[in-house]
């Protein structure tokens, strides 16, 4: 090898060196808050998904069985309870859907309905203004009917089209299919609000 051939790298100055190390540096930064922000995207993302599972799921309502009260395609939020009252609406599944109706009836109480759709309760007509128009709907059960124990009677607001505890098809709702009750409408935003 001839003298002519070898060729030296040039020493960089010293402000390539601090240039080179600021971009190393940032580089560094960079990567930290990146990987740092995409933690915390990931633990955020997982505790929503978790209380939405566990105690708010969240839910599109489809169909009108509940009209006037929840539209088509509103958007609620359930709360997960153990204790229903009357007139709460909650959501259960049945047959791998969930439904949403309203509590009509508690264990042990008396239920009747008669032809015109009024509905009353251990001997008491129920105050409904929740519902538009009063009808016996789709009904095939006799009353008075007792809601046995451990489940719940359960109309939607709709009574001429819901299909509910009327119907030997869903009859009364037990206890361990209930999700929750419904407790606000986040969407569409123009309707916002807490239901009960």
């Amino acid at each position: 090898m001839k003298e002519h051939d070898i060729k030296f790298a040039a020493i960089p100055s010293t402000e390539e060196v601090k240039a080179e190390r600021e971009r190393l540096a940032y580089r560094s930064r960079y990567t930290r808050v990146l990987r740092s922000t995409i933690y915390a995207l990931v633990v955020v993302a997982a505790v929503a998904v978790l209380l939405a599972t566990l105690f708010l799921p969240v839910l599109q309502v489809s169909g009108d069985s509940m009209n006037p009260t929840l539209q088509d395609k509103d958007v609620i939020v359930l709360v997960k309870s153990g204790s229903l009252k009357t007139g709460d609406l909650c959501g259960f599944y049945w047959q791998n859907k969930l439904l949403l109706k309203r509590v009509i009836g508690l264990p042990g109480d008396i239920i009747s309905l008669d032809e015109n759709g009024v509905v009353t309760v251990n001997g008491t007509v129920l105050d409904e203004p929740y519902v538009d128009e009063l009808a016996l709907g789709e009904c095939d059960i006799k009353f008075p009917y007792q809601v046995p124990e451990n489940r719940y009677f359960v109309l939607g607001d709709h009574r001429a089209t819901s299909i509910d505890s009327r119907s030997s098809v869903i009859g009364c709702v037990e206890k361990n299919q209930i999700v929750g009750k419904v407790f606000i409408r986040v969407w569409p935003l123009s309707s916002f609000s807490l239901i009960h």
